[in-house]
């Protein structure tokens, strides 16, 4: 065959493989959008409401006002009037995901991965920030950090996270949390909003998490396969831990197995929401057999509370 054959069957191959990529991420674009319009913008909005109030304008004082707001200066200099300051929200917020792309997120006892829902997860909350003027950012890890994209604004943008989330390539299988807290410590200046897309089979980075939470607003979005939880009795099973390729036959008819599973999942899901209540972190379960919509609008509403 020519090595110009081989060529060209390279170059149809990528771009097969970039329209199947392009469709997969156009799907997850249309899934949300609805969500976002409908639903998740004014919530996103009234959850996050910014870094602050800067001053706008000064105006005259109307009846009703608070006293606390009158810019002295400027009444001392107009002798007969009353000016107030005038304050308004610094509404943009830079917004990051980090994404856990460990070997375990690719599996699915279901129709769609973990790692799918956490794309489309991301999806929703990245288009919620794009429509409210925020700019995002996406840290991409496994036991390393896979790949990094500074904040930017734009919808194009926002499809190219999703892309990446999706179809970026790692050279790890593990999962080191604490390494990629430590990572955006280093490269977020300003006070941001970081969500951190898990399964948390890994919980040792409370120290990380700590020092990140200090100077930014965290949230940890917690993905659950119904097979996480409990362990179906399906007679024997050849398994393999995704991520340090172990394998083993387990007789999942042993009743006293599968409750210990149970068990394991129970003790891990506590110690996971004691670590995020001491450290003043938000948690959210999202379980891949039922909607997130329900677990996002809960937490929406909760943050909106909190910021009355």
């Amino acid at each position: 065959m020519n090595p110009a054959d081989n060529f060209n069957m390279s170059i149809e191959n990528k771009t097969m493989i970039s329209e199947e990529v392009l469709k997969k991420v156009r799907q997850i674009e249309i899934q949300t959008r609805k969500l976002v319009n409908e639903v998740f913008s004014g919530e996103y909005h009234s959850a996050f409401k910014g870094r602050g109030m800067e001053f706008a304008e000064v105006r005259e004082y109307r009846y009703g006002d608070d006293i606390r707001q009158i810019d002295w200066n400027v009444t001392a200099r107009s002798h007969d009037k009353v000016y107030m300051k005038v304050m308004e929200e610094e509404r943009e917020l830079t917004v990051y995901f980090l994404i856990d792309n460990s070997a375990s997120g690719l599996f699915g006892s279901l129709k769609q991965a973990k790692s799918h829902i956490a794309a489309e997860i991301c999806a929703v909350l990245a288009f919620s920030a794009l429509n409210n003027g925020d700019k995002i950012g996406l840290l991409r890890f496994t036991d390393r950090t896979e790949a990094y994209l500074s904040p930017r604004k734009g919808k194009g943008y926002g499809l190219r996270l999703i892309r990446e989330i999706l179809f970026g390539e790692n050279e790890g299988r593990g999962t080191d949390i604490g390494s990629a807290m430590r990572f955006l410590s280093r490269v977020a200046r300003k006070r941001s909003v970081v969500f951190v897309v898990s399964d948390f089979y890994q919980l040792d980075f409370e120290m990380e998490m700590k020092a990140l939470s200090s100077k930014h607003d965290v949230i940890l979005i917690h993905t659950v396969d119904p097979f996480d939880r409990e362990m179906p009795d399906l007679g024997l099973l050849n398994v393999e831990d995704a991520e340090s390729g172990e394998r083993a036959l387990v007789d999942t008819g042993i009743a006293s197995l599968r409750a210990d599973y149970a068990e394991a999942y129970r003790q891990r899901l506590e110690s996971l929401h004691r670590l995020s209540r001491r450290n003043k972190v938000d948690l959210v379960d999202i379980h891949t057999d039922e909607s997130y919509i329900t677990p996002l609008t809960r937490f929406f509403k909760r943050r909106e509370q909190l910021m009355r």
